[in-house]
């Protein structure tokens, strides 16, 4: 868990939403109540402008803004982590050293947007490039077969074995993919290891991942935080029925199995909780009203996690 020096923790990190005013606008004083209530609620760092972080499709300034505000907010408490992806190693060293300049502690990569020729050869290419040319620690983010260009296992092998990575942030659901990651881990115990799929944090933690990194941690980190805490404990099935708990109410707030309303249900939660001022997001995913009751009954309900 160190690179030059600098240790980083596991247990729960959030991979941040980014509040946004009715003009699309950086909602700063947003920012500041919800780096405030990631500390109540215990987590280890954020992951800003991923994919929950909407990191594709904001602005170039207003993701600065979005990072230098989390960085001036967060005051040292806790590593800020900033999605770099882009489309080529030279776009991804600049965003690199635009995190670094921003205040960032950690560059995170994952797959290119859009890649011809996406051998692994060139992958491998592309991610040494950038890694070795960053000035900061290394994050990998490895989204399975949910992007556009997928990276197959020999690739991540090889990326992983970067000196520079100290954290790997694991969303593919695929056991293939994880025994990559333990293997890696293995080798190298001071690497990070986290779980990205918040649906079956058990599963990975009981692996031997150090943590979650969990899209949804700005409202169910306290849960997450339990779940955590749980297996660490070795006991498996209050951490399952903690996990069955947290799905249930990821599904209320994200729109049901399908997902409808994933964007649009975080925020809303989040401005009836006080922490964001709308709802809006540039997926334009919509908030309907079967969504907004559903919302409503779990606020009530799980209030106690939601705003320990």
């Amino acid at each position: 868990m160190a690179f030059q020096g600098k240790a980083y923790p596991g247990g729960v990190w959030s991979a941040a939403p980014t509040p946004l005013t009715e003009t699309m606008a950086i909602d700063t004083a947003a920012i500041a109540r919800m780096v405030e209530h990631h500390v109540r609620l215990g987590i280890s760092g954020l992951f800003l402008a991923g994919t929950n972080g909407e990191g594709a499709w904001l602005p170039d300034g207003d993701r600065r803004l979005l990072v230098r505000t989390v960085v001036d907010c967060v005051a040292g408490r806790m590593p800020v982590a900033v999605q770099v992806t882009d489309n080529s190693a030279p776009r991804i060293i600049e965003n690199m050293h635009r995190a670094q300049e921003d205040g960032a502690e950690i560059a995170i990569i994952a797959p290119p947007f859009f890649l011809m020729n996406a051998t692994v050869r060139n992958l491998v290419k592309l991610y040494r490039e950038a890694i070795r040319a960053c000035p900061l620690p290394v994050g990998i983010y490895d989204r399975g077969m949910h992007g556009a260009v997928v990276v197959p296992g020999e690739a991540l092998a090889a990326i992983y074995a970067e000196k520079k990575v100290v954290m790997l942030k694991d969303s593919s659901s695929n056991p293939v993919n994880r025994e990559i990651v333990l293997a890696e881990k293995r080798k190298r115990p001071e690497l990070v290891v986290l779980d990205g799929d918040e649906f079956i944090c058990v599963e990975y933690l009981q692996a031997g991942y150090d943590g979650l990194l969990l899209g949804g941690g700005v409202f169910n980190g306290y849960l997450a935080g339990m779940i955590f805490q749980a297996v660490r404990a070795g006991k498996i099935a209050e951490a399952q029925r903690l996990q069955r708990r947290m799905n249930r109410l990821m599904l209320e707030v994200y729109g049901g199995k399908k997902i409808a309303c994933w964007q649009s249900g975080e925020k809303y939660l989040l401005c009836e909780m006080g922490i964001f001022s709308t709802w809006k997001n540039y997926l334009n995913y919509p908030l309907t009203t079967s969504c907004i009751r559903a919302i409503q009954r779990a606020l009530i309900r799980e209030k106690a996690v939601l705003l320990p």
